[in-house]
């Protein structure tokens, strides 16, 4: 008989379809406490030391999703938004943010999303975007990207004339990053809209907008959106073009276009 989703697996490499599996669960799981709560009259919100919104939904969502993984794997590490670092130099790390978007959240806006991510050794081996709302689940590995089931890609075929550009909080990049190379990015774009946070990341990996950037992110932020976006034949990097993992932003897009939005978004390319 095989192993049930919540008996422990201890030592050893995990096997990938396994893991897959038991993240699609976590997601469906803590989708279905975060969707109970979502627009309820009496939800409380309060402010974190970053001045952050935070809710009762976000620490019950993560401390459930710590629940069930240490259930199942005792041994990995867990980084998470709400509560902190625990055995995060474990081979295996999940990194979780229960609601990515508490804004979205607070006002009864569907553009927030669970992010789970998983780190092998630091590096992404496996991320889940999840809008429990509209019952969106991307899943990404190196192998692949799936949305509710089915493979998906970015869209190659569009010039930065074409695009679509995201992002969470445009007022947020004059006070991190170069605003002059965002305003020349944006101009130069087809539509420009602000359906962000893990919402916009989603799109751009099922191929619904072309460009989703973040001016500030956090290590919970940043690590399910990489295996998510690669998986889907997308390239995502700092600001700088370094890797994410590690860094404190995000762009990512398709191959080429991100090419030439990092030539924009830096003062390299032509105006």
């Amino acid at each position: 008989m095989g192993r049930t989703a919540l008996e422990p697996e201890t030592g050893g490499e995990v096997d990938p379809d396994s893991l897959r599996e038991f993240a699609a669960e976590l997601a469906e799981e803590s989708g279905r406490a975060i969707a109970g709560m979502f627009r309820h009259p009496d939800l409380a919100v309060e402010s974190k030391t970053d001045e952050s919104p935070v809710t009762v939904a976000d620490r019950y969502a993560e401390t459930l999703l710590r629940d069930r993984i240490l259930e199942r794997f005792p041994d990995h590490g867990i980084v998470g938004e709400e509560f902190g670092r625990q055995n995060d130099d474990a081979e295996y790390v999940w990194v979780l943010d229960p609601i990515d978007g508490t804004i979205s959240f607070v006002a009864g806006v569907p553009l927030f999303g669970t992010l789970i991510g998983l780190l092998r050794d630091g590096e992404p081996i496996l991320g889940v975007i999840h809008q429990p709302i509209t019952r969106e689940l991307a899943i990404g590995t190196p192998s692949g990207t799936t949305f509710n089931g089915e493979a998906v890609r970015v869209r190659e075929d569009r010039s930065l004339s074409e695009a679509t550009l995201l992002t969470t909080d445009p007022g947020a990049v004059g006070r991190h990053r170069n605003l002059a190379g965002f305003e020349a990015l944006w101009s130069r774009t087809a539509l420009y809209r602000g359906w962000g946070d893990c919402y916009g990341y989603l799109m751009v990996a099922t191929g619904r907008a072309d460009i989703m950037l973040d001016p500030i992110m956090h290590p919970w932020d940043i690590a399910a959106l990489v295996p998510v976006i690669r998986g889907a034949g997308g390239v995502i990097t700092t600001w700088e073009g370094d890797d994410p993992i590690g860094g404190a932003s995000t762009v990512a897009a398709a191959p080429a276009l991100h090419r030439e939005v990092m030539e924009v978004l830096n003062g390299t390319g032509t105006a």
